[in-house]
């Protein structure tokens, strides 16, 4: 694509409009990308201090229940459980770059039970269901793009975008459910 609008713009003569467009955009990536580390280092330092107190702990031991409803083949103690946790938490919060880490450190841990090493478990494709289907309750970086671009109340994409990500988690945990339930 960038070949041809070379191309284009060189038999058109606008080589001047695209030199300007490029640096534009250019100037343009950059201001979103210092937008969104800022928006990124903010949530990751909350969630470093988060953890450091203990809370990650104490919400990791409030959502066994629910990891148990999920994960029914786990024992109590699975070693998979925190970092599950870990992983929901950092999403729902919407760090999905900070999530990312703990996510891999669980399906490694659900890997370890696994006797078909080539096929996932009903326990890693629940996980993966869940993680696809983007369980947040802030949506960082929306709320990050539409600060970059002016937005007068960037912030509210927060409310349908919990009722969205709500909505989907329920239903792929139900499909997940119903696809379990049927051993398809």
């Amino acid at each position: 694509m960038i070949l041809l609008a070379i191309v284009v713009a060189a038999f058109t003569g606008n080589i001047p409009a695209l030199t300007n467009a490029a640096i534009e955009s250019a100037r343009e990536a950059v201001m979103l990308c210092i937008t969104i580390l800022g928006v990124l280092s903010m949530w990751t330092g909350l969630l470093t201090v988060a953890d450091r107190a203990g809370m990650v702990k104490t919400l990791s031991r409030k959502l066994k229940p629910t990891l148990r409803y999920l994960f029914p083949e786990l024992g109590r103690n699975h070693p998979a459980h925190e970092p599950i946790a870990t992983n929901f938490i950092a999403n729902i919060l919407g760090l999905g770059w900070a999530a990312t880490p703990s996510g891999i450190m669980a399906m490694k841990a659900l890997q370890k039970d696994n006797p078909s090493k080539d096929t996932a478990t009903k326990s890693m494709r629940m996980f993966m269901v869940i993680n696809m289907s983007s369980l947040q309750l802030v949506t960082i970086s929306v709320v990050a793009y539409r600060t970059q671009y002016g937005s007068a109340n960037p912030s509210e994409i927060i409310g349908p975008g919990l009722i969205i990500t709500m909505a989907t988690t329920v239903i792929a945990v139900a499909f997940c459910k119903v696809l379990e339930r049927f051993n398809l």
